[in-house]
């Protein structure tokens, strides 16, 4: 797929899924979400940049670590993701946070501007995740550091089926790689590769759970990466997509709800 088509792919079913993406993946990232704020350490006064932020899970209890004489600034490509955080920062008083519509390879920063890079599970959707590792890497001044999380290995996440579900009926394109850099040492030759050195992971083990299939459905079809194509299904294929996601999930059965497998992979490095 050319890097241009998947930025634009990225762009668009991010657009569409950011009305979903907080009611149905807020609780199951939380685990992630911690376990990289804990990495971070984010002191007062710092500047921090996270990259492919959202609507801002990450982004907001970093601008209260940093206080009044800190800054954040959150960038993503999809410019409703963008938007659902900026009116969330603004409602919040939050002057130290600013959010910026840019891809991860093209930040548009200053270099050495920043103490801390951070980007929670956006590295797997970019075409080249050096490229964005490097911009990561420049925006940074000598002293600072980097955290990234990414999901882990496929057979340990029990969802993973919804990629090829949804591409036996309308290609997708959305993460040829997906799980690449969950891979044993994926996510740690990547962030060497580019410069970043003193890198540590740890693997975080998770259990996302859906009170019913509704649940289930809504955060695999209307909130997640496959949100664009999945819109361009016919009702027919919806209903076909739905069985066969389910029935995927069915070891995972509890009670009338589910209990999926999950990994994430955080790391820390410094420059």
């Amino acid at each position: 797929m050319k890097p241009n088509l998947q930025r634009r792919v990225q762009k668009y079913g991010w657009d569409r899924a950011s009305a979903f993406y907080e009611q149905f993946w807020a609780k199951q990232l939380s685990p992630a979400t911690d376990a990289l704020l804990a990495q971070a350490n984010v002191q007062p006064g710092e500047h921090v940049l996270e990259v492919a932020c959202g609507s801002g899970a990450v982004t907001f209890p970093v601008a209260k670590a940093v206080g009044m004489g800190g800054r954040v600034l959150g960038t993503d490509i999809a410019a409703k993701m963008i938007a659902a955080a900026e009116g969330k920062s603004e409602r919040a008083g939050l002057f130290q946070l600013d959010f910026a519509v840019a891809g991860a390879e093209a930040l548009g920063t200053d270099d050495a501007e920043f103490d801390i890079a951070l980007c929670a599970l956006g590295l797997m959707y970019v075409p080249s995740p050096s490229d964005a590792l490097t911009e990561m890497r420049r925006s940074l001044r000598a002293t600072g550091r980097v955290v990234v999380s990414v999901w882990g290995e496929r057979r340990k996440c029990g969802w993973a089926e919804i990629f090829p579900i949804i591409d036996a009926r309308v290609t997708s394109d959305v993460c040829p790689m997906f799980f690449a850099l969950g891979a044993p040492g994926g996510l740690e030759f990547a962030l060497q590769s580019v410069g970043f050195q003193d890198i540590e992971t740890m693997r975080v083990s998770v259990d996302l759970a859906y009170e019913d299939d509704k649940e289930a459905l809504g955060a695999a079809f209307l909130g997640g990466p496959v949100a664009l194509p999945y819109l361009r299904l016919s009702d027919a294929d919806k209903n076909s997509v739905h069985e066969e996601y389910l029935d995927s999930l069915a070891d995972h059965r509890s009670g009338d709800g589910y209990l999926v497998p999950g990994e994430f992979v955080i790391a820390h490095a410094s420059m």
